[in-house]
């Protein structure tokens, strides 16, 4: 089945492997293509960083499909609504509309409350599997 996105709160759930981890694996596995802005990478590595878990961080990217930040995604991030949506958060959704929009993206997951409702208020499915 297609393409998921993944924002950091998936992935950090993943690393931390926190309760919800094996949903979340099982709901991965639907999806022939996992992608993330590149950003993600970021927030994945300090998170490790913090935690203490930096080695794990790359088997968890791998795999994972990274979309450059560009000017684009920078630009309609800037004024992507809702306002509700932090920064970075976002620039997750700004990618994930541009994949929406090219028709290659079936879904995002997250568990965000912002970028929840930032999905959904450009039509885009939201999974956040427990």
């Amino acid at each position: 089945m297609g393409s998921v996105y993944l924002d950091t709160s998936v992935l950090g759930r993943v690393l931390l492997d926190e309760p919800d981890t094996p949903a979340i694996r099982n709901e991965l596995a639907r999806f022939e293509r996992h992608v993330s802005s590149r950003l993600l990478r970021v927030e994945l590595h300090r998170l490790g960083l913090r935690e203490d878990m930096l080695e794990h961080v790359d088997r968890l990217l791998s795999g994972q499909v990274l979309i450059p930040v560009d000017e684009e995604i920078l630009t309609l991030a800037e004024t992507l609504r809702p306002s509700s949506v932090a920064t970075l958060d976002a620039i997750h959704l700004a990618t994930a509309v541009r994949l929406t929009e090219a028709g290659k993206l079936n879904a995002v997951m997250t568990y965000d409350k912002q970028l929840v409702g930032g999905a959904h208020a450009h039509g885009i499915t939201v999974l956040s599997p427990s």
